[in-house]
């Protein structure tokens, strides 16, 4: 049976009562959405409810008792709610959750494709699973999760950011379409006919064949390598810092080429037939995508603005963008998390870099640079090498922490990040034939890349909160692992904000630590513009 909306407040404090929060399973079902409160173990507090009318419930409740939804998926099911002009403070991504518990179980963790159907209607037409299954994975996981406050925490960030993923897809990042035409133009000429190339594409490809004697396709390597070998040059690949050693007329044409070509495939008029619409880039956003944490993207190029796109990002009229990335941050973490003295002392600089290459290296600040990035990702060759063996007798601890994480991975063992996030197994096949020293370099940047993608996903989640009790502060627009940007028509709050949520994140993961993660801010009108 239905419950009207003016039910479920007395449903709500009911199943308040004596609790701190609040926990309703949400599972659409054709027409109709089922609904069940549950307690902290999952165990359902009530019979299954059923809503006609999701969105308006879901307001009154989020408006009661800002309850955390307990959901299959984030991104199908809040798209929905999005579309219908509804927000929620809080979930639980089941299938997020479930996909980080599964690889602590030495599980691949991987999660089906979570495309979303634009089409109207409050829910796309994915066969979703049915409650009792939903129950069941929501009593399992808040069991698990129960024994650990990291791993509570990390499920809460986690699904925090599925939350902003959502809305960011929903919302868009402002982006001229005239603008970013009228760019194409001038760079490629006239837009083309369906499967034609553009006018600059043509003319460059007919310039190159001019410089060789003969018609050659620069957009093929086999090709571009046999015309140089008719000259004389010999190459084995076409990558651009190869082109650049060679002394030919066609180098920069080539290179002119591949850079129109990628404009033209990435970001030209099919990019913005597809992914532009009311002067707003609306992306996928696929959080989680990468073992580290780190979020993915599922077309159109969400996680990244090039420099072809940047003058394109145009703020509305009255706004700004207030952007915002975390400085060296991975060292940062790596000195927070092992602790050294020496290196946390180092980071709570504003340039980690200077401090390092004064106790180590002479003040020679390039070096602490190579040296510290070495240890990271596990350069140990060349002048990496000798630079190690300095940066070890002055962070002993900082660089013994590392080493640990390589030593397990080259050993086949699992590592994990400050929350618990775990890597993945190695294979059955690496047991025979893997490479042992290519596991330890993943391991050993893994649980400080990992916890750096916890720190930004805590510092999201914040902002995201801050911004929602202040929405004159603006909305957040975009993310990418260490980097937020606010568009704002209070772009000085904005920025007093996202300073507040990076001292939160802080304090969540490190408590009170000398560590100090300094957020660089620029307040723009456009993207492109300099600081």
């Amino acid at each position: 049976m239905a419950v009207p909306p003016s039910e479920w407040r007395r449903l709500v404090i009911v199943t308040s009562v004596g609790r701190t929060e609040t926990r309703m399973v949400l599972a659409p079902a054709g027409e109709l959405a089922l609904l069940v409160p549950v307690a902290e173990d999952g165990t359902a507090l009530g019979p299954v409810q059923e809503c006609s009318n999701l969105a308006q419930t879901v307001a009154s409740m989020e408006t009661d008792s800002h309850p955390r939804w307990i959901w299959d998926n984030t991104a199908r099911t809040y798209a929905g709610l999005l579309r219908a002009g509804v927000r929620v403070a809080r979930c639980h991504d089941l299938s997020l959750v479930g996909s980080i518990l599964a690889v602590r179980r030495g599980e691949n963790g991987e999660r089906e494709n979570e495309l979303v159907d634009d089409r109207p209607g409050l829910f796309d037409a994915h066969r979703y699973p049915s409650i009792d299954s939903v129950l069941e994975r929501c009593g399992e996981q808040l069991t698990t999760l129960s024994g650990s406050a990291e791993l509570r925490l990390l499920a809460a960030a986690e699904s925090a950011g599925a939350l902003a993923a959502a809305e960011m897809s929903h919302d868009g990042l402002p982006l001229s379409v005239p603008a970013h035409l009228a760019y194409l133009e001038s760079a490629l000429g006239p837009r083309p006919g369906d499967g034609d190339l553009p006018r600059a594409l043509i003319e460059l490809e007919a310039a190159v064949s001019e410089e060789f004697g003969r018609r050659v396709n620069p957009s093929s390597p086999a090709e571009v390598i046999a015309a140089f070998g008719r000259a004389g040059i010999e190459l084995t690949s076409t990558r651009a810092h190869i082109l650049r050693e060679i002394d030919h007329p066609a180098v920069p044409l080539l290179l002119r080429h591949r850079d129109l070509s990628k404009l033209f495939s990435t970001n030209g008029w099919t990019w913005v037939d597809t992914w532009v619409h009311e002067n707003r880039f609306r992306p996928v956003y696929v959080p989680g995508g990468v073992v580290s944490g780190r979020w993915a993207s599922r077309g159109g190029g969400a996680l990244q603005i090039p420099k072809a796109l940047r003058t394109s990002v145009i703020a509305d009229d009255g706004f700004q963008f207030v952007i915002a990335d975390a400085g060296q941050l991975e060292p940062r973490i790596l000195a927070a998390m092992s602790r050294d003295p020496k290196m946390m002392e180092a980071a709570g600089s504003d340039d980690l870099y200077a401090p390092v290459a004064a106790a180590a290296f002479d003040g020679d600040r390039s070096k602490a640079k190579v040296a510290v990035l070495g240890v990271l990702y596990g350069a140990t060759a060349g002048e990496a090498r000798s630079l190690l063996t300095l940066l070890r007798r002055r962070f002993p601890d900082a660089v013994r922490f590392v080493e640990t994480a390589a030593r397990a991975g080259e050993q086949g063992k699992v590592v994990h990040s400050l929350l618990g996030r775990a890597c993945p197994p190695p294979s059955p096949q690496w047991w025979s034939q893997g490479d042992a020293h290519a596991r330890g370099r993943f391991t050993r940047n893994f649980v400080v890349q990992a916890t750096a993608s916890e720190w930004a996903l805590c510092l999201l989640a914040d902002l995201r909160r801050r911004l929602a009790a202040q929405p004159e502060a603006g909305e957040l627009v975009f993310f990418q692992h260490d980097e937020v940007v606010v568009h704002s028509r209070e772009p000085d709050i904005a920025h007093r904000l996202v300073l507040e949520a990076a001292g939160a994140a802080t304090r969540l993961l490190f408590g009170d630590t000398p560590v100090r993660f300094p957020m660089d801010v620029a307040i723009r009108s456009c993207y492109a513009d300099p600081d």
